[in-house]
Order: structure tokens, then sequence, then C-alpha cells
């Protein structure tokens, strides 16, 4: 499992589409919206939570076509999927590598771009905690689209329509425990249930998406 999360690591940053492009892409949604809306920081404070959080969830979508297309294009998830290692456990690291190269780099780039968006200070702290907990759930429900398409070309909107849905619930709660940790207010509901979602999802997904796999490869 190392190995291939290493071999992982190395691949995303090799081709492109990690750490720089989402990176990237997130900067670019949060300046945008900053022009957009002007120099109001009172309305800017307010719809930085939901701002950083679409953006984080937009730019984790990116490079989601990636997770498994280049492998099955060069053949290498059919001998993963006869490997002994069992193919939950490939998504899984799979999922992995695209949050350390996607959804890692976003959490801490965050606090940096609240700046921008004239983030509340109490915020700070909990705009990282909210992404930190959630972005773990879009990587894997991201795998879990990645392995429905895969194998279907051009199918990069495809997964997007599928993906988006389920995106759903964590970017409501996520985005509900920054903005309530910027105003001051009780957060002990919507963090427990994005920390639940996160849980849910990282213990069941990896079987669904394992599933898909196993019928696409047939």
């Amino acid at each position: 499992m190392k190995a291939l999360l290493i071999r992982d690591l190395k691949l995303a940053f090799r081709a492109g589409g990690g750490f720089g492009l989402g990176l990237a892409f997130f900067l670019i949604v949060v300046v945008m919206t900053a022009f957009a809306i002007g120099p109001n920081p009172e309305l800017l404070g307010r719809v930085a939570p939901g701002i950083l959080w679409l953006g984080a969830l937009l730019a984790c979508l990116l490079s989601l076509d990636r997770v498994l297309a280049l492998d099955f294009e060069d053949g290498s998830l059919d001998l993963l999927a006869t490997a002994p290692l069992p193919l939950e456990a490939v998504v899984s690291v799979k999922a992995l590598a695209h949050w350390i190269t996607t959804g890692l780099p976003l959490v801490l780039a965050a606090p940096v771009l609240g700046v921008l968006l004239s983030l509340p200070a109490q915020g700070f702290f909990w705009i990282t905690i909210a992404l930190l907990i959630g972005t773990p759930a879009l990587s894997v429900i991201g795998t879990f689209g990645a392995a429905i398409t895969v194998g279907i070309k051009r199918g990069g909107l495809l997964l997007s329509l599928l993906v988006l849905p389920l995106y759903v619930p964590t970017l409501i709660f996520g985005a509900e425990v920054a903005r309530r940790g910027a105003e001051g207010m009780a957060l002990d509901t919507p963090l427990l249930m994005v920390s639940g979602i996160t849980c849910g999802v990282l213990a069941l997904m990896p079987f669904a998406s394992a599933a898909v796999l196993r019928v696409n490869l047939r």
C-alpha cells in the first residue's frame, strides 16, 4: 500500500493535475469572487465561509477524472484488480493520494485566502477545521464517481453530474461550521454532522467503489 501511495503521489505531481492545478483554481475562485462583490468588508466577511468551501469543493472536483483514468489507460488498473491487495484498499489509497495532493493544500491555503475575503479573525481556525474534516469525504466520494465513469471517453462532465449531488451535505454542514465559528455561535450540531458524514463515507464508500470497478473491469 505504501508503494502504491508513493507511486500515485509521483504521478499526480508529474501529470500536473494535483497540487498546482487545484490550488491555482482555488485562488482564482476566491480572487474573482472578491472582485465581483466589491470592496464591502462586511458582505465579504459574511459570505467568506461559503465561498471558501465552494472553491475548495470545485478545486477537488477539477482533478477527479485523473484518479483512475491514467491507470485504466495504461493497463495498471487491471493488474491492481488481480493483485493480492484488496481492491477496496486500492481505491482507498487512491483517495488518500488525491486528498494529499489536492485537499490538504486547500486546507492550508484557506486561512490565507480568507484574508482576501475579510474573514473574521475567529473564523480562520474554524474554516481550517471544517475543511480538514470535510475534504477527505470529498476525495473518497470523488473516487467513487471516478470508478463509475472509468473507461468512458470524456467522462468528466458525467463525473461532475454524478458527484456534485453527493457533495451537497458535506458542503452544507462544512460551510455552516465555518460560518458559525466566524460569528462566534454554537457549532456542535454542524460539526458533528460533517464529522459523521466523513466517517460514514470513509467506512462505506471504498466498498462501493471497489464493487463498481469490478463491474467495469469485467
